[in-house]
């Protein structure tokens, strides 16, 4: 009868989990129109950026937009100064994450400290989760890419490198070496 009685409670509580996951869930996709993140990018040199980004680390392309010196300026963004945005995407879905970067000349911008994640505040890195580790590792290479260090294995099959961007962002890979 104990058992019986302990089972009920688990099921029980269980069902009570999953409606309150359930109407989490729900909540939280009333509140964002999409579930993933756009990640805007200055950098230095856009066109070795955009090199590194499709090349290096496998992004696609696609439509970007120009932001108006008055849109920039009214917004906050810049100090009235135009600028355009190029757009990158792992996967052309319309709810795919998109990377975009953007070159301010004359911006006097800096260099963030990125020897390790701890070397400065802020942002610190770009997880992509791969398929193939040895495959991703293959492409950053042959786009003349280094990793930090060779693949560290984080248990099972499961893999971490690390790859750095033109400015030195750090781009980490996870996934299974095939």
């Amino acid at each position: 009868m104990k058992t019986r009685t302990i089972l009920i409670a688990i099921v029980v509580c269980l069902g009570m989990c999953f409606i309150a996951g359930v109407a989490w869930a729900a909540g939280e996709k009333a509140q964002f129109s999409r579930s993933t993140i756009d990640l805007g990018m200055v950098v230095s040199d856009v066109e070795a950026a955009a090199k590194f980004y499709t090349e290096a680390i496998g992004f696609t392309e696609v439509q970007g937009f120009d932001v108006s010196a008055e849109l920039a300026g009214d917004s906050g963004l810049t100090d009235y100064k135009a600028f355009k945005v190029r757009v990158f995407v792992l996967a052309e879905e319309a709810t795919a994450t998109r990377l975009k970067i953007m070159e301010m000349p004359g911006a006097n911008s800096k260099k963030v400290d990125h020897q390790f994640i701890s070397s400065s505040l802020g942002y610190s890195y770009l997880t992509l989760m791969v398929s193939d580790m040895g495959a991703a590792v293959e492409r950053a290479k042959k786009a003349g890419v280094q990793p930090v260090k060779e693949p560290y294995r984080l248990g099972g099959n499961n893999y971490l490198t690390l790859v750095k961007d033109p400015d030195g962002n750090i781009i980490e890979f996870v996934g299974p070496m095939k």
